[in-house]
């Protein structure tokens, strides 16, 4: 007899690369090892912002008998969210548009469980974040992969269209994109949203946009920025501030409805928020993080270091024959492996304590993405051994 659910099995052989490399593989534990420079996830390799531990610090201490008592999504963060995220955006959103999450992660998993039932199709992309297929598949949910347009990873707008079936149901956009860096230009998203639009028509029901925008303060020499909620009334934005912190242990998100989504149906998921999050295993980030909220809007990750740590890598990398794709945002860089295999590449890498991710992660086997998350040192220890990479897995420059 089965001992898991169909669901379980499912979401866990999506997950499978994931797992083995991060946790079953020789090099989980050898990434930690001193000495090592490990690019492979966005984690924080020098101390937390000072910003960051003063807005925790500060909140810490209980001015009520309440202070840590449940907490939903409170009054005071939804409203400081609703008019931060309104001049970001130059959209009108108001507290009860802002349902704050667990990070993005349950964001996500709130927008799946607000607008989809079971056998639904969302169609994700690939290359793309990792978790989107099986966190779909848990929700018994269809993941539809559609590649983006190479060697730019452009939308594909004719793979979408194609991909599109009487089951489609939401598309998953993620800009600025993890793992390729690109930031979608508004005439791409307008597009999309066009398609959509007639496809919903077409289908007979109604085709949502998620926009994930983890990255959204993350973008290097003023490139803009515009979310498909000013463009597609049926969007909802999800949101972490882990990023831009670079604190992803700390959770706090949250999900935005699109201002411009007709009115009864926006009451409609504004109503909905609460009772979904309670039974999905009550979602909302803690208290601490709630009152930290507006403590919280101006902290950031030294945005010109980052592009300086791009730059030193991007254009180091290029001089070595590396081709690779120049981030728009995000903090990390995504190439193609001398040679065209990832993982000999990422093995030749690693005997020399260098480690990053191979492309086999996000269904791309001839390339890698380095994390840029990385601290200083770590890169002037790795540049010679991604030199010397470049000319053991193809011979030249």
């Amino acid at each position: 007899m089965e001992v898991l659910s169909q669901r379980s099995r499912d979401a866990a052989a999506e997950f499978a690369p994931v797992e083995d490399f991060f946790l079953l593989s020789i090099y989980g534990d050898a990434r930690s090892a001193a000495g090592a420079c490990d690019f492979t996830f966005g984690n924080p390799h020098e101390m937390p912002l000072a910003g960051l531990l003063e807005a925790l610090s500060r909140n810490l201490h209980p001015q009520n008998p309440e202070w840590f008592a449940y907490k939903t999504s409170e009054p005071e963060p939804r409203a400081f969210i609703a008019e931060a995220l309104s001049r970001e955006l130059g959209l009108d959103f108001e507290p009860e548009d802002i349902a704050l999450t667990q990070g993005a992660f349950a964001a996500i998993a709130l927008s799946f469980r607000l607008v989809l039932d079971a056998g639904d199709e969302v169609i994700i992309p690939v290359p793309g974040w990792f978790c989107y297929a099986s966190m779909l598949r848990v929700a018994d949910l269809v993941p539809v992969k559609v590649g983006l347009s190479e060697p730019a990873f452009d939308l594909d707008l004719e793979a979408i269209e194609a991909a599109i079936t009487p089951r489609t149901r939401m598309v998953v956009v993620n800009s600025p994109h993890n793992p390729t860096g690109r930031v979608y230009s508004r005439k791409q998203l307008q597009s999309l949203a066009d398609l959509l639009d007639a496809a919903s028509h077409r289908i007979g029901a109604r085709i949502w946009l998620l926009s994930d925008e983890p990255y959204r303060r993350i973008r290097f020499d003023n490139a803009p920025f515009v979310s498909p909620a000013a463009l597609y009334p049926w969007t909802l934005i999800d949101y972490s501030y882990g990023k831009v912190l670079l604190a992803p242990g700390q959770r706090l998100g949250y999900l935005a409805i699109s201002p411009r989504l007709p009115t009864e149906q926006r009451a409609e998921l504004r109503g909905a928020t609460f009772p979904v999050q309670m039974a999905m295993g009550w979602t909302f980030p803690n208290a601490l993080m709630q009152y930290s909220v507006a403590s919280l809007e101006n902290v950031s990750i030294d945005l010109v270091a980052l592009a300086a740590k791009r730059d030193r890598m991007l254009h180091s990398l290029e001089q070595w024959g590396y081709q690779m794709v120049p981030p728009e945002g995000t903090f990390y860089l995504w190439g193609e492996a001398p040679g065209g295999d990832a993982l000999r590449f990422v093995e030749t890498l690693a005997a020399r304590s260098v480690f990053v991710m191979p492309g086999t992660l996000f269904e791309r086997p001839r390339h890698f993405r380095i994390s840029l998350t990385a601290n200083a040192k770590m890169i002037e220890r790795a540049l010679p051994i991604f030199r010397d990479a470049a000319i053991t897995s193809s011979g030249r420059y």
